[in-house]
């Protein structure tokens, strides 16, 4: 059997977001991976002109390439990259769905504000450059446009029903210290999948960049069992 894997990023960002997961994937695993770069996502261009359509297109697309040659498709999918992926899942066959960190609501501004002032105080110690949620705000900051951000919006707005129509095997898995989203956003998504077989859990620890946090070697843990049926047994 054939088994494939399409990673899907975020919004204002890159494959970088779900790499350690890739490279613990592709080290232990000998299935076809595919981690495309969203339009205007990639180094040198520019989200400014970039419509939401284009970014679940390029998506869909990976993921009729990867259909073409696998016969089994798992989805991983982070933050605005989740939304496609349960999307995808409504439309295609797909044997199991990661949504790691996805947006089906909006801020929570009291988080931000807690985050922000914890910026501060790394600044203050002079290891600013240390804090990867720094690293996440001045990324966004300076390739999301508030065109972009709108498109962002709306893709959220018009793909956040099909979370109801969600059969697919789902892990759904959120930082409990998440400053981007509230934590009803992975609730919603839990609740409103219609499959029997779902699990939410919180990574208490961590951030928005689950990947890269604190409970990063439990997250990649849990993604594996939950992909594979198998335990891990190496150290990460």
């Amino acid at each position: 059997m054939t088994v494939g894997c399409l990673f899907i990023h975020g919004f204002g960002g890159a494959p970088y977001e779900l790499e350690p997961l890739y490279k613990e994937i592709k080290e232990h695993s000998e299935w076809e991976l595919s981690i495309p770069i969203l339009p205007g996502h990639n180094e040198g261009e520019s989200l400014k002109e970039s419509e939401y359509m284009e970014w679940v297109h390029k998506a869909e697309n990976d993921f009729k390439k990867l259909k073409a040659k696998c016969e089994t498709i798992y989805i991983i999918g982070y933050s605005m990259g989740g939304v496609i992926a349960a999307y995808l899942s409504t439309i295609y066959k797909v044997d199991k769905l990661v949504l790691l960190s996805t947006s089906a609501h909006y801020i929570d501004i009291s988080q931000i504000a807690k985050d922000l002032w914890k910026m501060a105080k790394d600044g203050i110690r002079g290891d600013l450059l240390e804090n990867d949620l720094f690293h996440r705000y001045i990324r966004r900051m300076g390739n999301a446009p508030a065109s972009a951000s709108l498109q962002f919006q709306k893709l959220v707005g018009e793909f956040r029903p099909y979370f109801k129509q969600v059969t697919t095997p789902t892990l759904i898995l959120q930082g409990g210290e998440d400053g981007l989203l509230p934590q009803k956003s992975a609730r919603y998504i839990y609740n409103s999948i219609q499959s029997t077989k779902k699990t939410l859990h919180f990574l208490p620890q961590s951030k928005h960049m689950v990947c890269h946090g604190p409970d990063q070697a439990d997250l990649i843990h849990m993604c594996f069992e939950f992909l594979s049926h198998s335990k891990r047994t190496e150290s990460y």
